[in-house]
């Protein structure tokens, strides 16, 4: 049997792309944020986790360019050994500020940070106990410490009677990791933080939450889910990326600063990847910056998936209920989502496609998201379209 054969007999995506309703690696040609152009063709972009919409902002792109001017386009080595910049410890001191947080560690990427701090905290003997439905990067690090003998137990998504059922079984004195996305990537949901935090504590487990989608979303200024429920001094670790809020590439945690030293230390992922570029550091300072000044940006985000949450809902759609900046509409078959992907992005619209098995069968879904540069306009055209293709696909 040839390693290769798999590959060759792979042909779902062939399938789709001759149907020409194929909805990935979707070239942008030109990026205004709420607006991009694609295959020549201008459409209203509903589907960017740009939340903020600072990835066209003048500062942002100039404290880039400055920082290459500066520092050269790359560091060529690892944190660990000669890819520390002064760049990377000042954007350090500020993120822990801004988290409330005595220190802050960053990772090249976002995807990386879980796989630096799973794996490098929980050890043989040890838990790991996660909500089923966290993110990709973290089901693969909890993987990562399983193989290092960690134990690793999940529970029903964001149900805090089942965290508890599972739990409750371990011994008490048993060191545990307790990991949750703040705001869940796929439903937009809000973890009930309050309900995760006491069983922590009874059970005596550590908290790692994962704000990806949460910092510059939710929270006092947009400081994410412990802020959001006056719980920053409670929560252990909070981790996330630059992609989204930030306007740029990378990843942090925020945690104590004896937590931070150890994994400076002990983390692989860490210690044998290069560096994140001086652009990336200077872009979310920058970005940081912003956030810090215009704090109103957050309230138009969260205005603005509202908007169209509401027009959704009123048209009749199946759309998942939050106050995020996520607003998935369910459609609950693969076919029909392609197809509704495909019109959707004929009439102007770019938004997410997700199907089996990436969500559940019955969940497939538009999984639409916003930002506060989008105008009524933009808004207003994403629900009339919505509204336009979901009467021909017999959705509403």
């Amino acid at each position: 049997m040839d390693l290769f054969k798999k590959c060759y007999d792979f042909t779902r995506a062939d399938e789709i792309k001759a149907l020409g309703v194929y909805p990935y690696f979707r070239a942008i040609e030109e990026n205004e944020g709420p607006v991009v152009q694609i295959e020549g063709r201008k459409k209203v972009m509903a589907g960017s986790n740009n939340y903020l919409g600072l990835t066209a902002h003048p500062k942002v792109k100039e404290a880039a360019i400055k920082a290459i001017e500066k520092y050269g386009t790359g560091c060529s080595g690892s944190r660990y050994l000669t890819g520390t910049l002064d760049l990377h410890e000042e954007l350090e001191v500020r993120m822990a500020k801004f988290f409330g947080k005595e220190a802050v560690m960053l990772f090249s990427t976002g995807y990386q940070s879980a796989q630096g701090i799973i794996p490098t905290l929980v050890n043989r003997g040890e838990y790991v106990i996660s909500d089923k439905d966290n993110h990709a990067c973290i089901q693969v690090a909890n993987l990562m410490a399983k193989g290092l003998t960690a134990d690793l137990l999940r529970y029903k998504h964001n149900d805090m009677k089942d965290l508890e059922r599972v739990i409750s079984k371990i011994d008490k004195h048993v060191p545990k990791l307790l990991v949750s996305d703040g705001v869940f990537s796929t439903g937009g949901e809000i973890v009930n933080l309050p309900a995760l935090n006491q069983i922590a504590k009874e059970y005596n487990a550590r908290i790692l939450l994962d704000d990806a989608h949460s910092v510059g979303v939710i929270g006092k200024g947009g400081r994410g889910t412990a802020s959001e429920f006056d719980l920053v001094d409670e929560i252990d670790l909070t981790m996330g990326t630059f992609s989204k809020t930030f306007a740029s590439l990378g990843g942090f945690v925020a945690t104590d600063a004896k937590v931070v030293d150890f994994i400076k230390h002990h983390s692989s992922a860490l210690i044998f990847s290069a560096s994140p570029t001086p652009a990336s550091v200077a872009s979310a300072m920058a970005a940081l910056d912003i956030l810090e000044a215009e704090p109103w940006r957050v309230e138009k985000l969260i205005s603005n998936a509202q908007r169209v949450r509401t027009g959704l809902l009123e048209a009749g759609f199946k759309v998942i209920e939050g106050r995020t900046g996520i607003v998935p509409v369910i459609v609950g078959d693969d076919n029909i989502a392609f197809q509704m992907w495909r019109r959707l992005y004929d009439e102007g619209v770019f938004v997410n496609v997700f199907i089996s098995p990436g969500v559940p069968q019955g969940r497939q879904m538009m999984r639409t998201s916003y930002m506060a540069t989008h105008e009524e306009e933009h808004l207003d055209f994403v629900i009339d379209t919505f509204k336009k293709v979901g009467k021909e696909l017999n959705l509403i």
